[in-house]
């Protein structure tokens, strides 16, 4: 089948996790004999069309505004547009896929006016990031999230506790959610033989210092600041012997503040953007990963773990108990509870013998559970199903 997809992210282009999940997801669908088209926003000199593990990337340009509404509008426009021509140059498709809210408008649209099937993949909601709707902002967003799950044929969503937020926060129906997880290159983080793990490690702490690490946004909602509170039980008990180390790019004002506060800011080292090179050898000399988020629908991170073989603490919230299972691939703490974290943490580093037990466990999971390969397989499925059921159907 000929699939269109919409994302205003595609690698190099990283916001968040729909880029990852875009760019490994959809070479595994081009591998079961589809045809992929997919329209993203460019990223410095990236060419305006190019062809990525089967993938046809179409990229386009977007002028700067202060006004985010204002320039999400206008990629809308441009994506439209876009579409419209290349349906004009090639024709039509038999899916187009939409990912989140931010693409809403162009879906819809295109879906109108040439009677093609809209399925969307929603990846998180404003109600769950900001525990409610707050404000005019967060209304906004949800409506535009609302309107895309009611225009949408099917809704793809990555954990069971994802479809239960959707149908709860957004009326979408029960029987209309499909989940199909993230997945994982673990290959991705395999090290070169010359690879020298004592001096990269070096760069981060000291060879008698255990590296506790968190990577993401430095967004509240990612419970960085819990981990900080929890910082000052663990170097008691470690004896100084710690580095806590923050890796993401954006403001990390609020966190800084709050190390210097807790008076902990010498065993913290905030390393700024990291590329994906630097990341993927940094996890694998890392003696533990922790994710203590207030909002988390999925959590590919810890799957970046996992393929590290490294140890992984969680909070309880979201889609993290889905993809940590407690006692069996890593830990699982209670959300927004510091003692709780620092217990979960020093368990793993004070028991190398278990630690190493989850890690295993945790490693031979990503090939049962989260293999994009598998996956594609599932998204297919809905798409086939849509097709089946679009031929019955009267537009």
């Amino acid at each position: 089948m000929k699939i269109l997809v919409l994302s205003w992210e595609f690698p190099p282009r990283i916001i968040g996790g729909i880029a990852r999940h875009v760019a490994e997801l959809y070479p595994e669908i081009v591998q079961l004999g589809h045809d992929v088209h997919l329209i993203t926003l460019e990223f410095s000199n990236t060419p305006k069309f190019e062809i990525v593990e089967g993938i046809k990337i179409y990229r386009i340009s977007i002028p700067p505004n202060d006004n985010f509404f204002e320039w999400i509008n206008n990629m809308n426009d441009v994506m439209r547009i876009t579409a419209e021509n290349l349906i004009h140059n090639i024709g039509t498709f038999d899916i187009i896929h939409a990912h989140d809210w931010l693409v809403a408008d162009s879906a819809i649209s295109l879906k109108h006016r040439f009677k093609i099937p809209l399925i969307a993949t929603i990846h998180a909601t404003e109600y769950g990031r900001h525990n409610g709707i707050h404000n005019e902002t967060h209304a906004y967003i949800a409506h535009k999230e609302g309107i895309l799950v009611y225009e949408s044929w099917r809704v793809i969503v990555c954990s069971k506790y994802m479809r239960h937020e959707i149908n709860r926060a957004l009326g979408c129906p029960w029987d209309k959610i499909d989940v199909v997880y993230n997945g994982i290159r673990p290959e991705k983080k395999r090290r070169s033989p010359n690879f020298n793990c004592e001096e990269f490690r070096r760069k981060f702490a000291g060879d008698d210092e255990k590296i506790i690490y968190y990577v993401g946004r430095m967004t509240y909602e990612k419970g960085i600041h819990i981990l900080l509170n929890a910082a000052p039980k663990i170097i008691q008990a470690l004896e100084r012997k710690v580095k806590f180390v923050i890796i993401g790019g954006g403001n990390t004002n609020y966190i800084k503040d709050l190390a210097h506060h807790l008076e902990i800011w010498d065993r913290c080292y905030f390393t700024g953007f990291m590329s994906d090179e630097d990341l993927n050898l940094f996890q694998t000399v890392a003696d533990c990963a922790v994710f203590p988020s207030l909002y988390e629908p999925f959590g590919i991170v810890a799957l970046e773990s996992f393929a590290s073989r490294v140890p992984v603490v969680v909070s309880d919230t979201g889609g993290l108990p889905e993809v940590v299972r407690h006692g069996q691939t890593g830990l699982v703490t209670q959300t927004n509870n510091p003692d709780s974290l620092a217990w979960g943490i020093l368990e793993m580093l004070k028991n190398p013998d278990y630690a190493q037990l989850l890690v295993n466990n945790a490693y031979d999971d990503l090939s049962k559970r989260f293999q994009w390969s598998k996956l594609a397989e599932q998204t297919v499925a809905v798409y086939e199903l849509i097709l089946h059921q679009r031929q019955l159907t009267t537009w």
